[in-house]
């Protein structure tokens, strides 16, 4: 099967500078890297992180580069002969790539950095923590407390994970670095190491309180402050919240997303609250002083006489200052004209003696139904 094109594999122009060069890489290096993919797609993802690997040391490489301008594959492939041959001696190792691209990914070979000992030493894992809160909580901000999982060193084995009067024995795999070597042809990748996974160290017989963990799962108790103006969807960091880090690695970060409860009366949009404001049919058409609720307290209406269905009023500054806004939005009260229910008979006769006034005023009193009538009979002409 021919290979592909190096500037293809790194979706690079053929002008490409080196630092070009080196994201691309390092962006299919951090996708196909062999610890970020296990199961069906690992040996798929191995191919691609090789055939990256290869694009990047051709083209980071002047000579290689040039030969491969000119030539094409023939001009780097000894066995056709080419000037600029990259067999094993070409390609250097996998740490020399390692040194120079996952070292700024990862802060060391295959995901992690060295620590005491030889032994490769991770950072935790981020947590997540959703929490409900109310639009007026949301709106002024709150104070409150959540509880969340925590480690604390093993009491019975001192955090050494192995039974009292055991201790822990050197991984004969890896010979207590945490990582191993595989290589295949020139390439010789690192990983972490299947038996002790990354520790070096393998405990013959495991703590029964902590099964070897050397810590123990409980529950803390964490002070947030949620700001005035957070809104749905965002994040709150708590820096070093997350899970711990192995071997003495810095703990991750915990994240609490905020999820704000339905409110009954506004609806939330940006900074702005939109509500429904019931009005009366009598107090529609004859106007008058209605209350509108607000987070601040309730505020007053004037309605002018014959205010229509779905009028919309503004109320400037009563709505709600976000987090990165210099002030607060605005409430938008929208009337919803309400039609009486359950008349009495003489309720029905009132209205019926309206209807017939009202209609032998015709448009001045209606206007709209005018309007509307005439464009139905234009629709039908």
């Amino acid at each position: 099967m021919a290979k592909r094109d190096y500037y293809d594999i790194l979706g690079v122009p053929r002008n490409a500078g080196e630092d070009d060069i080196k994201k691309a890489y390092r962006k299919l290096a951090m996708k196909y890297h062999p610890d970020r993919n296990q199961g069906d797609e690992a040996k798929k993802a191995e191919e691609k992180f090789k055939e990256a690997k290869e694009a990047y040391e051709m083209l980071t490489d002047p000579q290689k580069r040039a030969a491969y301008d000119q030539f094409g594959h023939a001009g780097v492939d000894p066995n056709m002969g080419g000037r600029g041959g990259a067999g094993p001696e070409g390609f250097g190792g996998f740490a020399e790539a390692f040194g120079d691209i996952f070292g700024d990914i990862f802060g060391g070979a295959a995901g992690g950095r060295r620590g005491g000992g030889g032994q490769q030493v991770y950072r935790g894992n981020d947590l997540s923590y959703a929490m409900e809160i109310t639009l007026e909580e949301a709106a002024r901000g709150k104070d409150t407390q959540i509880r969340i999982p925590s480690w604390d060193t093993c009491e019975t084995c001192h955090g050494s994970g192995a039974k009292p009067g055991t201790s822990p024995k050197t991984c004969g795999t890896c010979n207590g670095s945490g990582t191993v070597h595989m290589r295949q042809g020139f390439f010789s990748i690192q990983q972490t190491c299947p038996n002790c996974r990354g520790t070096g160290k393998i405990i013959p017989e495991p703590c029964t309180t902590c099964n070897g963990a050397g810590k123990i799962k409980k529950q803390k108790t964490l002070e947030v402050k949620i700001p005035a103006g957070i809104n749905e969807g965002m994040r709150i960091r708590s820096a070093g919240n997350g899970e711990p880090g192995t071997n003495g690695g810095p703990s991750g970060d915990l994240y609490i997303e905020i999820r704000v409860k339905q409110h009954d009366i506004f609806e939330r949009d940006g900074d702005d609250l939109h509500c429904t404001v019931p009005v009366g049919l009598t107090t529609a058409a004859l106007g008058g002083t209605i209350e509108v609720p607000t987070l601040g307290g309730n505020a007053e209406i004037e309605l002018p006489e014959g205010t229509q269905h779905g009028k919309t009023f503004r109320l400037r500054g009563k709505g709600i200052k976000g987090i990165r806004s210099s002030y607060p939005g605005d409430l938008y009260a929208h009337v919803a004209v309400e039609t009486p229910v359950k008349l009495t008979e003489h309720q029905r006769k009132l209205l019926k003696e309206l209807d017939e006034s009202l209609r032998k005023g015709g448009e001045r009193h209606s206007p709209n139904e005018k309007s509307w009538a005439d464009r139905v009979k234009d629709l039908f002409k």
